[in-house]
């Protein structure tokens, strides 16, 4: 373990950190606080417990006088607990009146934790999974394209082509969850009867690396990143489709613009404006949950809502808290793999907040988001579908006839 000197932190972090004036409108606003009904879980707090970190490191007591103020290791550990029981959904950020990137600054704060060996023992098992297996479920990853199989008409390529004009970067849910299989599934369709040249990585796609992030280990992510990088120009793709947010807000973020990235709600919003989806009518009302990397994070909120509304049939009606200040559906920030209770309680007001809508189904378009509100559904019975846009087009598409 490296002595900690705060270099987890960039100096704007450490200047934002003195804006915040203690309003407590993130508190309000936070899925964990509201679901717990802890107020050790907020911003604010998180907010208080880092500046005392960072002060017994170097602030002037410390430092002139030598003054020993360092948190006991019962006190990191328990704040660290708080700490990693976030979805990393951002709400706080949207909500702070001074603009503190508060999403930005919880990432450095795991990192932190992380290097100074303060964290949750399931880091470590984020982190070897990842090692062994590159992709944080700890699957085989030359199974990554299995899903191909449970098609009706699989071509006999498996959608693994030499080269394509289009890479679709599957990620770790749809492929190895058989709740969020179908999603992959119905975006295959799609993209073919669209006539889009698309392929897959199969086994040569790792981890995209935000589990990483989420888990203060970014230092992991430099070999995953070059090695899909790779991955693709070996495919001679120009563009790089994702129907996973987190995915996406990866490619964005940290890896090399190289490559043309969108969000399959931005694909499929493209396709139909083109006429290449053959659409017939489809009797469904619906509400739509903006995901959190989708929305709040990379800002993509009409997209969708175009996509629904371009279907003969399908009417939307909205949820009472829509686009950016959407609630989380509690399957973020590797929320589950901490504290699976608390990411069933934060889906289960998402999924009362849903069924007052009085749709017959959701649509969100997220893959981890179908699989956290799909699970909650199912072992509760509560009649509600939960669909992937890509379900919701497919399921629109015209069928040939006989």
């Amino acid at each position: 373990m490296r002595k900690n000197n705060n270099k987890d932190y960039s100096v704007r972090q450490l200047l934002e950190m003195g804006a915040c004036t203690n309003c407590r409108i993130c508190a309000d606003v936070c899925p964990a606080v509201s679901a717990s009904g802890n107020g050790e879980l907020s911003a604010i707090t998180r907010m208080k417990g880092l500046k005392s970190i960072l002060n017994s490191r170097m602030g002037l007591l410390r430092r002139l006088l030598g003054k020993k103020t360092k948190p006991s290791e019962k006190h990191l550990k328990h704040f660290s607990d708080t700490v990693f029981r976030c979805t990393l959904c951002g709400n706080c950020q949207e909500a702070c009146p001074v603009g503190i990137h508060l999403k930005d600054l919880w990432v450095s704060l795991r990192q932190d934790l992380v290097n100074s060996n303060s964290y949750p023992a399931k880091i470590n098992m984020i982190r070897n999974n990842l090692q062994e297996s590159r992709n944080v479920f700890d699957e085989d990853n030359e199974e990554r394209a299995d899903w191909v199989d449970d098609m009706s008409d699989p071509p006999e390529s498996g959608y693994i082509r030499d080269r394509a004009e289009l890479v679709y970067f599957t990620g770790c849910t749809a492929a190895y969850f058989p709740v969020a299989q179908k999603i992959p599934i119905a975006l295959a369709e799609v993209l073919d009867a669209s006539g889009v040249d698309f392929t897959l990585l199969g086994e040569e796609e790792w981890c995209c690396g935000f589990p990483m992030i989420g888990a203060g280990i970014k230092d992991m992510l430099g070999p995953f990143k070059e090695h899909n990088l790779e991955a693709v120009r070996e495919k001679g793709a120009k563009k790089v489709v994702f129907a996973c947010p987190s995915c996406y807000q990866m490619w964005r973020e940290h890896y090399p613009h190289e490559f043309e990235i969108a969000h399959t709600t931005q694909l499929l919003s493209e396709l139909i404006k083109s006429n290449r989806i053959p659409l017939e009518t489809l009797p469904l009302t619906v509400t739509y949950h903006d995901p959190c990397d989708l929305g709040r994070g990379a800002r993509v909120f009409d997209e969708p809502r175009e996509i629904i509304r371009s279907i003969p049939g399908v009417k939307l009606v909205e949820l009472p808290r829509i686009r950016e200040d959407c609630q989380c559906c509690g399957g973020g920030g590797n929320l589950e793999m901490i504290d699976a209770g608390l990411s069933a309680e934060i889906a289960k007001r998402k999924i009362e907040e849903i069924t007052g809508t009085g749709a017959q189904a959701v649509v969100t378009s997220c893959q981890q988001c179908v699989r956290t509100m799909l699970t909650y559904v199912r072992r509760n019975k509560i009649h509600i579908e939960v669909l992937d846009i890509a379900q919701l087009v497919n399921r629109a598409l015209k069928k040939e006839s006989a």
